[in-house]
């Protein structure tokens, strides 16, 4: 029913990944610095990524997250260098500091009308990004956000 911090940590040989519909929690940087993960298929009952979840996955190049996910930690995605493309959870309330700074391939973000929260440094040298639609449920946005985006 779950992966544990640091489970596949460093496995730089890891290409692809199902994670079984059992699995509802991932934790602390479990895929961290996973530098050859392309694909990932995450399971629908998960409820939230956790801080560092996939932090510098730099060969993984889109994601979906389950509409079962609520919040998305810190440095969830930091340094996914190669990430282009990700669909955010219908449910997500919560996008956590920096998750995804240095996201440099990222060009468009739509962020669903169930979020409310938008923390600091999230979107920091996203060089690519040109296209984000915040919707008027977000009541904070941390400091320096957008630091560093092409807007």
């Amino acid at each position: 029913t779950s992966i544990e911090e640091y489970a596949f940590s460093e496995c730089s040989s890891l290409k692809q990944i199902t994670i079984p519909s059992s699995v509802t929690k991932i934790g602390y940087s479990a895929f961290m610095n996973c530098s050859s993960l392309e694909q990932i298929t995450m399971p629908a009952l998960l409820t939230s990524i956790e801080a560092g979840t996939f932090q510098s996955c730099c060969s993984l190049k889109q994601i979906n997250i389950p509409s079962s996910v609520t919040i998305i930690n810190d440095e969830a995605f930091y340094n996914c260098k190669s990430l282009i493309h990700i669909s955010l959870s219908s449910s997500l309330i919560s996008i956590g500091d920096h998750s995804f700074e240095n996201c440099s391939s990222l060009i468009e973000i739509n962020i669903p009308s169930s979020v409310t929260s938008i923390g600091k440094s999230v979107f920091i040298g996203c060089t690519l990004l040109s296209q984000v639609s915040i919707p008027s449920s977000v009541k904070d946005i941390g400091s320096h956000a957008f630091k560093n985006a092409h807007h």
